[in-house]
């Protein structure tokens, strides 16, 4: 299985320990993590090394495939990408990128091939997603992947502290390739 993405402008990679520090500076900021349901806030150095052991042991039994995102011309740590089995059965893939790296298109950039890989390397028909109510720049990524609204509920978001309105979003191995084409 292939560990090592890379699109025009960067590199996706499995996370290491050498990550801390940035992961840490990154989604330690709560304008990101207010954003992403399973990251509490604060978040320190044992929150990042415990979710690197996490996802190594995971990407063996195949219930989760987190890559950091990053830079291809400086090697800049910029956030994260990957799926995660949920409920059992179906995969949902996230994103997140720290806030200096906001609105330069690297979110959709990394999702995309995080998306191809979803549906070419591990062959899956569909994945789901999920944005919250106050995230709109979140939805509009998932709309340019070609995503289609699957209704909507309450998630809990660890950093807030409470349950957010969320939007759920379905994207299909046809719907991605025809969007991607277009």
């Amino acid at each position: 299985m292939v560990w090592r993405l890379e699109t025009k402008r960067l590199l996706l990679r499995v996370p290491a320990p050498f990550d801390v520090p940035e992961i840490v500076a990154l989604i330690g900021d709560f304008d990101v993590a207010k954003n992403l349901s399973r990251v509490p806030h604060p978040y320190g150095d044992a929150d990042a090394r415990g979710w690197i052991e996490k996802m190594a042991e995971a990407r063996i039994n195949g219930t989760e495939y987190a890559f950091a995102v990053t830079r291809k011309d400086d090697g800049a740590f910029l956030g994260s990408v990957g799926l995660h089995k949920r409920d059992g059965a179906v995969f949902e893939f996230g994103y997140w990128l720290g806030k200096p790296f906001w609105q330069q298109g690297y979110a959709t950039e990394a999702a995309r091939r995080l998306i191809a890989f979803a549906f070419m390397e591990l062959g899956l028909g569909h994945v789901i997603a999920g944005y919250f109510h106050d995230n709109p720049a979140s939805g509009h990524v998932l709309e340019k992947l070609g995503c289609q609204p699957d209704g909507s509920d309450q998630r809990n978001c660890l950093a807030r502290g409470h349950s957010v309105y969320c939007h759920k979003v379905v994207l299909t191995r046809d719907g991605f390739w025809k969007k991607k084409a277009a």
